[in-house]
């Protein structure tokens, strides 16, 4: 278990394995509850730095904490399992969270707004709403129709020119609603047409590398 602890670390953070040095903040630990949940699922382990150091817990108070985020900050609940670990003399905990089948899974933030995250590689970003579609959508395990009107043509026409779009751009060009801007990205996403990119600039769309044949 040693050498698989030590392999999982040498590995580094990314979007199914995350480092905390300590847990202080619930609310901080409950985003990436959340954004596991919200994406593939993903490791947590707490007392290891982010360069890979370990540290070690301090007490019993991060399970606590762990479990206060899963409970009381997360809605809906968010179901971990955790185990502890001692190399070196220092324990560290893994929590382990499994892709969750009630999606959107959000956080109360410090303002008492709730938020959904997902994972960006080894980032928890804020879900936008094209993205809480999607989740909503694909949780009531419905198939998605998608006809191809004159705004799915007109975006299709503009990513193979341009190779990505944002959402204000095809509200645009389609000239429609945000609202219906955000169904038709949400369906192409859910039928593999399109994937949703982020970055600190916001969200673009591309075609999927592997896009179906129309």
């Amino acid at each position: 278990m040693e050498h698989f602890l030590k392999q999982l670390i040498a590995d580094g953070e990314n979007l199914h394995l995350d480092f905390k040095y300590c847990v202080s903040d619930s609310r901080k630990i409950a985003r990436t509850l959340s954004a596991f949940a919200n994406s593939d699922g993903g490791r947590i382990l707490i007392g290891v730095r982010d360069n890979g150091s370990i540290a070690g817990i301090k007490s019993d108070e991060e399970i606590y904490m762990v479990d206060t985020a899963a409970h009381l900050f997360c809605r809906p609940e968010i179901t971990y399992t955790i185990k502890q670990h001692t190399t070196g003399g220092k324990t560290i905990l893994e929590v382990d969270v499994l892709k969750g089948t009630k999606r959107p899974y959000q956080v109360k933030n410090e303002n008492g707004r709730w938020l959904s995250y997902f994972r960006n590689n080894d980032q928890n970003r804020v879900a936008n709403r094209v993205l809480l579609q999607v989740w909503r959508k694909e949780e009531k395990g419905k198939g998605v129709l998608v006809k191809f009107g004159k705004a799915e043509n007109s975006l299709m026409d503009y990513l193979k020119e341009n190779g990505s779009i944002t959402l204000s751009k095809f509200r645009k060009i389609a000239r429609i609603s945000s609202y219906r801007a955000e169904a038709i990205l949400a369906n192409l996403i859910i039928f593999r047409v399109l994937i949703m990119k982020a970055s600190e600039k916001g969200f673009s769309y591309e075609l999927h590398p592997e896009e179906p044949a129309t």
